[in-house]
């Protein structure tokens, strides 16, 4: 979500840090994924003194068939990386997503977004996505 793997390690241990004092002092919290809000919310104030992407019109395709292979063909960098450079709260609901480690309703939670925006979110970057998957691997036109 950050980009920058130093930022990363930095807002893990603060939130594992914060995590062990509220365990001492018993006081977790009861909800199941506080844990990730709190990383979430870490990850976004330490964006905030970063220079912030302009917000720009980009391509959308409609999402491929063979998607899936052309996402296989990424080093797993450079789609962290685009992820990375998307405006909140589509980057977390894409970071959330392509973990492939919880459901919706879970990254509803997470990402405290409503079902519509969820839905709005990964509809337009796996469009943008696409595009971006058709300038770096272009198909072969068909004659």
């Amino acid at each position: 979500m950050l980009g920058d793997s130093r930022k990363t390690q930095d807002v893990f241990h603060a939130t594992l840090r914060e995590a062990a004092v509220r365990a001492a002092r018993g006081e977790l919290p009861s909800e199941p994924f506080w844990l990730f809000r709190d990383a979430r919310w870490r990850c976004l104030e330490a964006t905030k003194s970063d220079l912030q992407p302009e917000s720009v019109e980009m391509d959308e395709h409609d999402v491929a068939s063979d998607a899936e292979s052309q996402i296989q063909r990424l080093d797993p960098m450079q789609l962290a990386i685009w992820i990375s450079a998307a405006p909140d709260p589509q980057r977390s609901a894409l970071a959330l997503f392509y973990l492939d480690e919880f459901d919706y309703q879970e990254i509803l939670d997470i990402a405290e977004l409503k079902v519509s925006e969820l839905s709005r979110c990964l509809a337009k970057a796996r469009r943008q996505l696409q595009a971006w998957l058709d300038s770096k691997f272009p198909q072969p036109s068909k004659v």
